[in-house]
């Protein structure tokens, strides 16, 4: 079976090849490579959404793309994650990290085995992952900028959000395991 490359999968990678550049930036001693990170993972943000705006309205859905748009948005979460926590070593910072990191590895599993014993369908995004996925992302991108804008505490919000992402990390892995409880004890 051949893999079919599209502009959306084209987009993914793209999301992929950001890390080492937000990796680099990240450590730049220049004055802007906060905001310049800010702006690269809000990219890579629009560039998520674009390819499955794409995919869908296109027609160019593929099991590849399927299968890498998610890959790509886990190792950017997880990748920023440690870079963050690293940046401002924190106790509670870094449980709120593991939480999330170890949610994505956990819920990823738990879908590719549903998926093999063909009860993938339970386990599908749920409104409250979206919530999750964007209180996560405003988080990220606030605790990335960090300097406080118009008198807003921003890294204190980027705490707060990033704490409320952590407990509807937690509630979303509970509902996915309780969705995908019946076919884990017939199996």
């Amino acid at each position: 079976m051949a893999v079919k490359f599209n502009l959306p999968t084209y987009l993914t990678f793209l999301r992929i090849g950001m890390i080492p550049l937000l990796a680099i930036v990240f450590y730049l001693p220049w004055e802007l490579s906060r905001i310049a990170c800010t702006a690269i993972f809000l990219l890579a943000g629009l560039t998520d959404w674009l390819d499955g705006y794409l995919a869908r309205k296109m027609g160019l859905e593929t099991a590849f793309g399927a299968f890498l748009d998610p890959v790509a948005d886990k190792l950017m979460v997880a990748f920023v994650l440690v870079l963050i926590v690293q940046a401002e070593a924190s106790p509670w910072l870094a449980i709120a990290a593991a939480v999330i990191i170890g949610r994505e590895i956990t819920i990823a599993s738990l879908r590719e085995w549903m998926a093999e014993v063909g009860q993938r369908a339970k386990v599908k995004v749920s409104q409250l992952g979206k919530w999750k996925t964007t209180a996560q992302m405003a988080a990220i991108s606030l605790l990335l900028y960090r300097d406080d804008l118009f008198g807003l505490p921003i890294n204190q919000m980027g705490y707060w959000l990033l704490y409320l992402s952590a407990v509807l990390t937690l509630w979303s892995m509970v509902n996915y395991l309780i969705a995908a409880l019946s076919t884990l004890t017939e199996q």
